[in-house]
């Protein structure tokens, strides 16, 4: 008797909480509220990450009964990276429905500061939005100058890459389904336009061409790793060119020759990106720089430096006023 009595007290509160989780799972935060959220699923997210998030954008009433009916249904294996529109009169069936689809989805793609016209193809390849190769052709095949007047066609287009340092690394929001390179190009160049015109007044005070700012903050992102000496390190390159030294940046070889790190006989290649055998500039961009060098370019910092190098571990600046100097600290830190 006290067993049939325990069995139904269970049974009683199973069939109370099946009833709230059925209840909240099928009643909406607010049935009346159809404002769109833009609600982001980044690639790797985990069910569990993406119930948090949703409860904290108040789109579901419980988190619990939200993550037991994707993870029951078997809908947990089906989240899509992307950008979904969801609405607060949405239920937990209708939010599933939605971010498990594909088709109802922008794919989220992030290129970060730093990569080139090639870093950004393997990436697109790597999400598989491209065929790899169809990036960088879509760059070469670029022809609508009239609509960017702050690329300089005449010397752009006689490079590998011509929209190289140009487009410009941000987070973007694109069609997974139909992809277009062309349309992919045209909103990192309108995105590019956008961030400039916010240092534009700066870049108006001094006598550099574009080509020659956007270049210099491509070799500034590759070359330097802490914020507090973009300004210096602009300032010595700066000084280095209008001094007819060699630039002399490593980051300018490494474009040349496509590798990860530089090996003695790199040094004496005959590429006009090689900056420590020819003076001067390098024909343009090696990566594709984000505001923050662009605006060290613009504005360099004075200094009796001429020297520097990055010690591998820390990322630490070290600075030289004269070659003796320069040369005790790379035995100090890089021998």
């Amino acid at each position: 008797m006290k067993f049939s009595r325990i069995f139904l007290a269970i049974l009683i509160l199973v069939i109370v909480i099946f009833g709230y989780a059925w209840k909240t799972i099928y009643t909406p935060m607010d049935i009346n509220d159809n404002k769109e959220i833009s609600f982001i699923i980044k690639s790797g997210t985990s069910a569990k990450e993406i119930t948090e998030q949703l409860k904290k954008d108040g789109l579901v009433k419980s988190g619990t009964a939200f993550y037991t009916y994707i993870r029951l249904m078997g809908e947990d294996k089906n989240i899509t990276a992307g950008r979904f529109m969801l609405k607060k009169s949405m239920t937990v069936p209708d939010i599933v429905n939605v971010i498990t689809i594909p088709t109802v989805s922008e794919a989220v793609i992030t290129i970060r500061e730093g990569l080139t016209v090639k870093d950004i193809d393997k990436e697109l390849t790597k999400q598989k939005l491209i065929r790899s190769g169809e990036f960088m052709q879509a760059v070469k095949d670029f022809n609508d100058y009239a609509s960017y007047p702050f690329l300089n066609r005449e010397v752009v287009s006689k490079l590998e890459f011509p929209l190289e340092g140009y487009l410009y690394p941000d987070t973007y929001f694109v069609d997974g389904l139909n992809f277009s390179s062309k349309k992919f190009i045209i909103k990192m160049l309108n995105n590019f336009k956008t961030k400039f015109n916010t240092v534009k007044p700066l870049f108006d005070t001094q006598n550099r061409s574009l080509h020659e700012i956007i270049t210099m903050a491509s070799i500034l992102q590759k070359e330097v790793r802490t914020s507090k000496d973009y300004n210096i390190i602009s300032g010595i390159l700066w000084k280095r060119l209008d001094s007819n030294w060699h630039i002399g940046a490593d980051a300018t070889i490494l474009y040349a020759t496509g590798k990860k790190n530089i090996e003695v006989e790199d040094l004496d290649i005959d590429s006009p990106y090689n900056t420590r055998l020819h003076t001067g500039m390098p024909p343009g961009p090696i990566s594709n720089p984000d505001i923050e060098h662009i605006k060290a370019a613009i504005t360099p910092e004075d200094s009796d430096y001429w020297y520097y190098l990055t010690t591998p571990d820390t990322g630490e600046v070290v600075y030289a006023k004269t070659n003796n100097k320069q040369n005790i600290n790379k035995a100090k830190y890089l021998y």
